[in-house]
């Protein structure tokens, strides 16, 4: 057995990755962030003599892109910047009308908000799911903290401080996307299974669905803590403003200076919202960019949100206060949260739910009787919801051997098969009406060249691929 151990790492910190090439009868390919795991991509070759060309192949590529040899261990992991937000008492005279409260143990980013569950991600790497009222339903374990929770479509995804995006849609948590070294996220978001990554140095990093790098752009600022994309664009907000960029090559389309540094954004059909430091939240339109509307805030915007069709406008400040206004912009009401500033938010069939610097998911009653009732010092007793004594808890999957393996395809799943492509391991469509020369986005820590798998679902991407819904079972 050979094994050759490689890393990239530059002070400018634009760099800090390595590569890790094995061969035993097979050549072993291990990459990823300096101190992760990084993923594994295996390769067959027909003799000895093969699989040691094709080894050195990969290695003289690495060397000459600047990889040295080096010891694992020895060099640090890169760092990993954690948001730091301060929260000051609200200045508001009332307080929300607060239905309940869920302390997630630590400060919580990232939330969702579907027709089932509340899902919330806290910066312990946990991300629990709860019924709208209240109940907690399950628990997600992730390696590292949560910086935001995303939904494209059926898909729930989580972005870790690790490097990775899982998939939180079927029982077991899968990395979905390996994000490079050298992108420190802040902020993601999933369109048709494409991966848009906004980070420290204020880039936008587009990635396929197949965790292949498709394109990346330098931002006019830095600190990019709004990424939105849809079928148009990828609208980008970093500290010089927002920018959209075309989804199929980058090319910018337009681009807005805001009042202040861009520190959240939210999307409707036909606009953008961007909360900033200037103590605003602003409507751009998405076809121009065009400043539409500006939500005047008494202290730093740390997140924002609408009602359906942006018919309210929602905001949460550095002060421990939500907002809510018309869509022309005037001011119909500012409560006290009760707990925390909110870091982001959702709203819902008139209950606006938020996650706080205190580690909080909250749910406010946002109609307009009980908004009435809060501003005249009327409010509910706020319900503390507490962990069930046991509750289901789901860690991710990291190998092959995690996946559930059955002897026969459970009834009306779809049958899909591993296969390698030019080195590269694949999955093709087994069962009939599909387009058996499509791939399938599929989690790259189980595949294993020859397996077969029964999956609960495929659904057809736009971008020519399918995506599984459900659950991963291994045919035997």
């Amino acid at each position: 057995m050979s094994r050759t151990y490689l890393e990239l790492s530059q002070d400018d910190g634009s760099a800090h990755k390595f590569y890790e090439v094995t061969v035993q009868g097979q050549v072993t390919v291990r990459y990823g962030r300096i101190g992760a795991a990084g993923q594994t991509q295996t390769s067959t070759f027909p003799t000895a003599r093969k699989a040691e060309a094709a080894a050195a192949k990969k290695i003289g590529e690495k060397v000459r892109k600047g990889y040295e040899a080096a010891v694992q261990g020895q060099r640090a992991p890169r760092a990993v910047t954690r948001r730091q937000v301060s929260s000051a008492p609200s200045t508001a005279r009332a307080v929300a009308p607060v239905l309940w409260r869920f302390r997630t143990g630590s400060a919580a980013f990232g939330i969702h908000i579907d027709e089932d569950k509340c899902w919330v991600g806290n910066q312990a790497g946990d991300v629990y799911t709860l019924a709208h009222g209240g109940e907690v339903l399950a628990r997600y374990q992730l390696p590292d903290g949560v910086k935001c929770l995303v939904a494209d479509d059926f898909w729930i995804y989580a972005g870790c401080d690790d490097g990775r995006v899982y998939d939180l849609s079927s029982k077991l948590p899968f990395a979905a996307y390996d994000i490079a070294a050298d992108v420190d996220i802040f902020w993601l978001d999933i369109h048709e299974g494409v991966l848009n990554v906004a980070d420290r140095a204020g880039r936008l990093t587009v990635i396929d669905h197949e965790d292949e790098h498709q394109w990346a752009r330098g931002g006019r600022g830095e600190h990019a803590w709004m990424v939105r994309a849809d079928d148009r664009a990828v609208y980008h907000g970093h500290t010089r403003g927002v920018t959209a960029h075309s989804p199929d090559g980058g090319t910018e389309m337009w681009h807005t200076p805001t009042q202040g540094a861009v520190l959240f954004g939210w999307q409707e059909d036909h606009a953008v919202y961007a909360g900033t430091a200037r103590h605003t939240v602003q409507r751009l339109s998405k076809a121009t960019g065009t400043i539409e509307a500006t939500y005047r805030c008494d202290s730093p915007v740390y997140s924002c949100a609408t009602s359906p069709g942006g018919r309210f406008v929602f905001a949460g400040d550095s002060a421990s206060s939500v907002y809510c206004f018309d869509r022309d912009g005037t001011r119909l009401w500012k409560l006290g949260t009760g707990g925390g500033s909110a870091l982001s938010m959702q709203y819902r069939d008139e209950r606006l739910f938020l996650v706080t610097t205190d580690g909080s998911l909250v749910c406010v009653d946002a109609s307009e009787a009980a908004v009435t009732a809060a501003q005249q010092g009327s409010v509910p007793v706020a319900r503390d919801v507490k962990l069930a004594a046991t509750l289901p808890t789901y860690a991710p999957a990291t190998t092959a051997t995690a996946v559930t393996t059955v002897t026969a395809a459970p009834a009306g799943s779809v049958v899909v098969e591993c296969v390698q492509e030019n080195g590269r391991t694949r999955i093709h469509v087994v069962s009939e009406g599909y387009d058996r020369s499509w791939n399938v986005q599929f989690p790259r820590a189980i595949r294993e060249p020859g397996a077969r798998y029964a999956v609960d679902a495929l659904h057809a991407a736009s971008g020519g691929f399918y995506r599984v819904r459900g659950d991963i079972r291994r045919l035997q």
